[in-house]
């Protein structure tokens, strides 16, 4: 499996993400209200994961901090992974 390049996320890609997420990390659902929110790779790049909208979603800095290049057990599922 090779990487993929990390490209940046253009703020209009970002703005949908956000909407898209309700302003609120998918992880611990907090709000931008209440922290700062990320967007993040749902697969990491490091593990295959794509730059594509429906590979990203909404965290907050702590939750993406904490999740590294690790998969999140809930998307698992979804991705069949």
């Amino acid at each position: 499996m090779s990487k993929i390049p990390r490209i940046r996320i253009p703020p209009e890609v970002r703005q949908y993400v956000f909407q898209r997420d309700k302003l609120q990390c998918q992880s611990c659902g907090k709000t931008g209200l209440e922290t700062d929110l990320t967007i993040d790779h749902i697969i990491p790049l490091a593990r295959g994961g794509q730059n594509d909208m429906s590979n990203l979603h909404t965290l907050c800095f702590e939750c993406n901090r904490r999740k590294t290049d690790q998969l999140d057990a809930r998307f698992r599922r979804h991705f069949g992974i």
